[in-house]
């Protein structure tokens, strides 16, 4: 298996990128279609929870913390209770550098937790732990 960066002999990972805003889901998606990874974005916890119960065949997840009507947090405990869903790494994203927000979501079971603006290096790094 390739290094992570985008080879031919990776496999392609299903990112489920949530954020209600536009121009960071744009951005989140460009990062990890660099790396040849295929995409699927949606602008909120709840509509996420639709997706997969549509298409489960999702690699990672990475979400906003902070949107109206379920928080990347509450979404995060809701695919970890899940017995189907639980399994798919969560990452959560960040403007805000709050240490126990940060710690909450690890020990909730995040991945990892990033804070925006989200860059290469960023996705790099989660990519190549996920391709393990």
């Amino acid at each position: 298996m390739a290094a992570a960066g985008g080879g031919d002999g990776e496999r392609e990972m299903h990112v489920l990128a949530v954020d209600d805003s536009s121009v960071d889901r744009a951005v989140i998606a460009r990062l990890l279609r660099n790396f040849k990874h295929r995409v699927t974005t949606v602008e909120s916890g709840v509509r996420a929870l639709e997706m997969l119960g549509l298409e489960p065949n999702v690699n990672m997840i990475i979400t906003d913390y902070w949107m109206p009507e379920m928080t990347g947090f509450e979404l995060l405990k809701r695919i970890k209770e899940s017995k189907d869903l639980k399994k798919i790494p969560v990452v959560i994203m960040s403007s805000e550098n709050v240490p126990t927000r940060i710690t909450m979501c690890m020990k909730e079971g995040a991945e990892d937790f990033l804070l925006k603006p989200v860059k290469q290096s960023d996705v790099s790094r989660v990519c190549s732990r996920m391709m393990r």
